[in-house]
């Protein structure tokens, strides 16, 4: 899955030239923590919450409300871009993407051209959509989870038992937990028995949440 794909395209943004009142509205009206600043197309940057609040008067300021309108009316974005915005393209792969996410703790991330244009944003919300996508929730079936030695062939070997079995195969992805190895399948049926019998007479152990029920009690 491409980042393009899945990309978020309303997209909400200032430049460099709107008003900081404006920005303001623009994140309450959204509820959002930052926006990106475009320039003739381009993203440029972003402004966070903070930068914004910075730039608002307090409450005890002792201007009067005459004079405040004219006084906001010359700040502009312009004077509080953060320049060190991290982008990524369409065509990069949406995990790599997340990954980017997860280790610099970011909420989302802009999409960007190779020229620089801004044409869509990722958030942690399309994260989530993409996993249960991958995992094949909303497509039904049942799910199992076998353990498993790192080796060649052992995806090939459970898909093609599924087959055997004559049952549609919807996904399959595989986790590493201290150093134990997880296949998770999901088939379309609503009995595992033949499938995990089958299984364990293989030799294969199946993997339950009883086997971590002493990480969580």
């Amino acid at each position: 899955m491409y980042v393009g794909l899945k990309m978020i395209t309303d997209l909400v943004y200032v430049t460099k030239d709107s008003l900081i009142t404006e920005a303001n509205d623009l994140m309450e009206e959204k509820r959002l923590w930052a926006l990106p600043v475009v320039d003739n197309g381009k993203l440029i940057g972003y402004i966070q919450k903070e930068d914004v609040r910075t730039a608002l008067p307090s409450p005890a300021t002792l201007l009067s409300k005459h004079e405040l309108p004219e006084v906001m009316s010359h700040i502009t974005v312009d004077e509080f871009i953060r320049k060190d915005v991290i982008s990524v393209t369409p065509e990069m792969e949406i995990e790599s993407a997340a990954e980017i996410m997860a280790t610099k703790n970011l909420p989302g991330l802009a999409v960007v051209t190779e020229s620089g244009k801004l044409i869509g944003y990722i958030n942690r919300s399309v994260m989530l959509d993409v996993l249960v996508e991958e995992m094949g929730l909303h497509r039904g079936g049942s799910r199992f989870a076998i353990e498993f030695e790192d080796r060649p062939g052992v995806m090939a070997e459970v898909s093609g038992l599924i087959f055997e079995k004559g049952l549609n195969f919807v996904s399959a992805a595989s986790f590493c937990h201290d150093n134990t190895y997880i296949l998770v399948f999901r088939v379309q049926t609503a009995d595992l028995t033949p499938v995990l019998a089958e299984l364990k007479d293989r030799g294969y152990k199946i993997i339950g949440p009883e086997l971590f029920a002493d990480r969580w009690q």
